[in-house]
């Protein structure tokens, strides 16, 4: 099963991106699935690196790493990341800047898509 999970909502602020990240992560654990996420908007900040959190708060480029480190692959919306001043080198190692006509491709691609 292809599975494409696509996140809009800021990493912190609401629960969205966190909840599409514990289902990305949840089925990239399981045999026979493949999972992308594509980040648009604001979701572009969960993948960010050096993230400083306080103690107990959930960490999203934590749940991004794991994700690609169990073979996800993880998109950011260039577009959002302009908009944004972000950089690609600001991103975790394993994610990186896309398109839309990636996401496209992407959706043809996947079995299903989940939205968050």
């Amino acid at each position: 099963m292809k599975v494409l999970v696509i996140l809009n909502d800021p990493p912190y602020g609401t629960e969205r991106s966190y909840n599409g990240l514990r289902l990305a992560g949840a089925l990239s654990r399981r045999e026979g699935v493949e999972v992308r996420a594509f980040l648009f908007g604001d979701a572009v900040g969960c993948a960010l690196a050096n993230q400083k959190l306080p103690d107990g708060y959930y960490h999203l480029d934590r749940m991004v790493a794991s994700l690609i480190k169990h073979g996800g692959d993880v998109g950011c919306c260039g577009t959002c990341m302009d908009a944004r001043g972000l950089k690609e080198d600001y991103l975790l190692p394993g994610a990186r800047r896309s398109t839309l006509e990636e996401v496209a491709d992407w959706t043809i691609w996947a079995d299903k898509v989940v939205t968050f």
